[in-house]
């Protein structure tokens, strides 16, 4: 809207409260209020949500890889050949053997069920996500065969171990006897503690050289899996689908998407309906633009119908109350996205304080995977947001502004 000289000047006067006009200030107040409020809790949430995803989505691809050749029986036949096809692969950045089984811990007389992961020592101390959360101990003492394993940190809270005490793994694959199988028991020191932050796997995560769980699970040379890492996660159905003649007999290719679906969509789902429901915040506050335009369309009949008889013209009018009403909203997005991010730059902060003073658990890393609360604010969404906004604002400016411009100078001044 291109407005002259004159037109600014009313618009700003309008804006400003004057005599007997209190209560369609307050009611404007709302108004940008409702619309601050809106956009700050679209924003907010949005960021949220984007954050929970990318965080789930680094740290589950980080520890499980893009996609894995897994083998019949937990067994992957002829691994060596399979990995060698997935290395030579295009877009394939590497492929590492691995083996991971559930078994039971025992330590201090507590019992919880594992998962147990044989890497080779280059995979393990090359992944950042463990390498970088060392929380207890350290990886140097951790060598194929010196009987030493890493856990994660909420497994040995649970367990009550430490660096240097004992744990004993029991696996159900044991010595076959008159009476029947006796299950495998082997005793280790734990050599150091992982936080990765995700928290099914602190709580279960038990990890040892690849040899060691060769010799522990009684597999010889073989590996239940290889774990495959492409250059583009998006592209990965693409990329391994040109290993399965390699895979033809042996085993399965499984993707990330493939193991993680339920989760993933449950998140996308989700995101859009907290998009659809918070828009109805916005549309509330654009209602309270529109009802507070109306008031003052009402209490300024006599200054339209002058201004009118004067030579304005009905665009004119029109297109002074659409500025007050677009204004009004511009001023609630600006503060909105002020609060949005004071709240996400504190979040953390403000989930303690909630806490410590509700007394309740609003994060619980048992239930929302990650320790704490994730957040990554995406531009071309805060400008969807902000666009979404103004559009809704625009259009509820066009009736009380197009009732300003009817209006009718004769009428209006007639026992004037």
């Amino acid at each position: 809207m291109i407005l002259n000289r004159h037109e600014r000047m009313i618009a700003r006067r309008y804006l400003l409260p004057h005599k007997g006009e209190g209560f369609i200030f307050v009611v404007a107040g709302f108004s940008v209020g409702a619309v601050a409020l809106g956009v700050a809790a679209l924003i907010i949430v949005m960021s949220v949500m984007n954050g929970f995803r990318a965080e789930l989505f680094d740290r589950i691809v980080s520890l499980n890889g893009h996609a894995i050749v897994q083998g019949y029986d937990g067994r992957l036949e002829g691994w060596q050949q399979v990995r060698a096809a997935a290395q030579g692969t295009p877009g394939v950045v590497s492929a590492q053997p691995l083996i991971e089984q559930p078994l039971m811990a025992s330590a201090n007389g507590r019992v919880e069920g594992i998962l147990l992961r044989g890497n080779v020592m280059e995979d393990i101390r090359g992944n950042p996500l463990i390498a970088d959360n060392i929380k207890a101990g350290s990886l140097d003492t951790l060598q194929p065969e010196s009987g030493r394993v890493a856990i994660g940190a909420k497994l040995a809270e649970s367990l009550g171990a430490y660096p240097g005490s004992e744990i004993s793994l029991i696996s159900p694959e044991g010595r076959s006897t008159p009476v029947g199988t006796v299950p495998r028991i082997v005793t280790y020191e734990v050599a150091a503690i992982f936080e990765v932050g995700v928290y099914d796997y602190d709580k279960a995560f038990v990890i040892m050289p690849m040899r060691d769980a060769q010799t522990l699970l009684m597999m010889g040379d073989n590996v239940a899996m290889v774990e495959i890492e492409v250059e583009d996660p998006d592209r990965v159905q693409q990329v391994v689908s040109a290993l399965q003649p390699a895979v033809q007999g042996k085993g399965i290719i499984v993707d990330w998407r493939q193991m993680n679906t339920a989760l993933f969509e449950a998140l996308e789902i989700e995101r859009v309906v907290m998009f659809v429901v918070l828009c109805i915040i916005i549309l509330v506050a654009a209602f309270n633009i529109a009802s507070s335009l109306i008031m003052l369309v009402r209490a300024k009949r006599r200054d339209i119908a002058i201004l009118r008889t004067m030579g304005a013209s009905r665009a004119g009018m029109s297109r002074i109350f659409m500025t007050v009403g677009v204004s009004i909203g511009l001023v609630g997005i600006v503060i909105g996205a002020i609060l949005a991010a004071i709240f996400l730059f504190f979040r953390q902060s403000v989930v303690d304080a909630i806490q410590a003073v509700s007394g309740a658990e609003l994060w619980d890393p048992s239930v929302r995977f990650l320790s704490e609360l994730p957040s990554r604010t995406d531009p071309f969404e805060v400008a969807a947001i902000i666009i979404v906004t103004l559009v809704m604002v625009f259009l509820f400016t066009l009736f009380p502004s197009r009732k300003a411009a009817a209006t009718d100078p004769v009428e209006v001044l007639r026992y004037e």
